[in-house]
């Protein structure tokens, strides 16, 4: 395997080009990982306002003196590593412009309204006329088809109708029991996740066969897979699966402990760290008795079982619990708040805050990709781009337009 110091210099998608006409998250998420592995992401962006999500402040990016910024930190988030060009797409000029750089990109990425970009002739039909080889990832609430597709949606919508509320948060019969949303826009996050796989495919697939294709993807499919190990129990027994809470469904001990002096998270995954966990908290007695020794009677009889594991975890505080359990290789943990995320050890020796200089002298702290290749690394070389930083570069580099062209389009504020 080589060192940090032969790796390559290119990334793993250096030769790929993607046009970038999504915004809010889930596009932009997708479009950041491409950038991430050394892809060139050209993002389209409205004149003067640009992504909506710039405006999602506070909080705000700073500039060099520690002030506010023009752009959100949520903008931030999630389109390091891309150009920004501005066009009206809504204008003829303007639709020339995304038809000439589409002819030029490897990839298309949109998150439009069913039928709004065809009526501007960039849908995927127009824009393979002129490049045969696109991959063109087209992102949706309901997708592309089907009663409910034409309808608006929200990653908080599909959190609901996709099923993730019913098995997060309390347990019905507990004080604050009943639905619950994700910290996280879960839906965007994921179907930005598996946009980024499936564009991978396609373009691998393009090397085979010289033949770009459409991707339809849709939050309310992401988010309904995500429940797969929930779902497939639902469809062998029938049971609808239900809130936990922080428990697990499927392994017992699993869930959050109150402790001396405050609480902590302990993951029993599997019979034989039962029995450490036993020895650990000084329990021979449960580690002996039959009734426990295999995870479906712990499953089975968790209602007895673990009001007498929290008995025991309230004799000792977070620090002795932490200390005893890994020593005997139990998995478990504190409950972090993010500053704490940051200051842990482990985050700090993997590296996963990126502080990123901007051309205003500010910095803009993101965070690492988890994607970590030895032999192409992730690197973090432009940060989240202002309005419109690269359109004359894009205009005249890449379509070649001179200095009176660029000028007149302004004029008309097509860009």
């Amino acid at each position: 395997m080589p060192d940090a110091a032969t790796a390559a210099t290119a990334g793993a998608l250096s030769h790929i080009r993607v046009l970038d006409l999504s915004r809010i998250l889930a596009g932009p998420w997708c479009t950041q990982n491409l950038a991430d592995l050394g892809a060139e992401v050209i993002k389209v962006e409205r004149p003067g306002s640009g992504d909506d999500t710039r405006a999602w402040g506070p909080p705000w990016t700073k500039d060099a003196h520690g002030n506010d910024a023009a752009d959100s930190t949520y903008y931030a988030a999630a389109n390091r590593g891309k150009k920004s060009v501005t066009i009206d797409i809504a204008s003829a000029d303007g639709q020339r412009l995304v038809r000439e750089l589409a002819a030029r990109s490897d990839v298309v990425v949109e998150n439009y309204k069913i039928g709004d970009l065809k009526r501007y002739g960039l849908d995927y039909d127009s824009l393979r006329a002129v490049n045969p080889g696109l991959v063109y990832c087209s992102i949706t609430g309901y997708g592309q088809s089907g009663p409910s597709a034409r309808k608006p949606g929200y990653d908080f919508v599909f959190q609901a109708i996709g099923g993730l509320m019913s098995i997060t948060g309390e347990h019905d019969s507990l004080p604050g029991g009943g639905p619950q949303k994700t910290g996280i826009a879960i839906a965007d996050v994921i179907t930005g996740m598996y946009a980024t796989i499936a564009i991978l495919a396609a373009l691998n697939h393009r090397t085979e066969s010289g033949r770009g294709q459409y991707i339809d993807m849709a939050l309310l499919d992401c988010i309904v897979a995500l429940g797969g190990n929930q779902v497939t129990g639902y469809f062998a027994n029938g049971k609808i699966p239900h809130r936990y809470g922080n428990a697990h469904a499927s392994l017992v001990p699993y869930q959050v402990f109150a402790v001396a002096d405050g609480e902590i998270v302990v993951a029993v995954g599997n019979d034989v760290q039962w029995q450490r966990y036993c020895q650990a908290i000084d329990r021979p007695d449960l580690a002996a008795d039959d009734r426990w020794a295999k995870v479906k009677g712990r499953i089975v009889g968790r209602g007895e079982l673990v009001p007498e594991l929290a008995r025991t975890m309230l004799t000792r505080g977070a620090d002795d619990w932490i200390a005893r359990l890994e020593a005997a290789d139990v998995p478990c943990g504190r409950i972090n708040n993010y500053e704490q995320v940051f200051q842990d050890p482990q985050v700090q020796y993997r590296g996963l805050r990126v502080d990123m200089p901007k051309p205003d002298g500010g910095v803009v702290s993101t965070i690492a990709s988890p994607l970590r290749l030895c032999g192409t690394p992730v690197k973090y070389e432009l940060p989240p781009p202002s309005v419109g930083d690269s359109t004359d570069y894009v205009l005249q580099q890449l379509l070649g337009y001179g200095p009176e062209e660029i000028q007149a389009l302004k004029q008309s504020k097509v860009v």
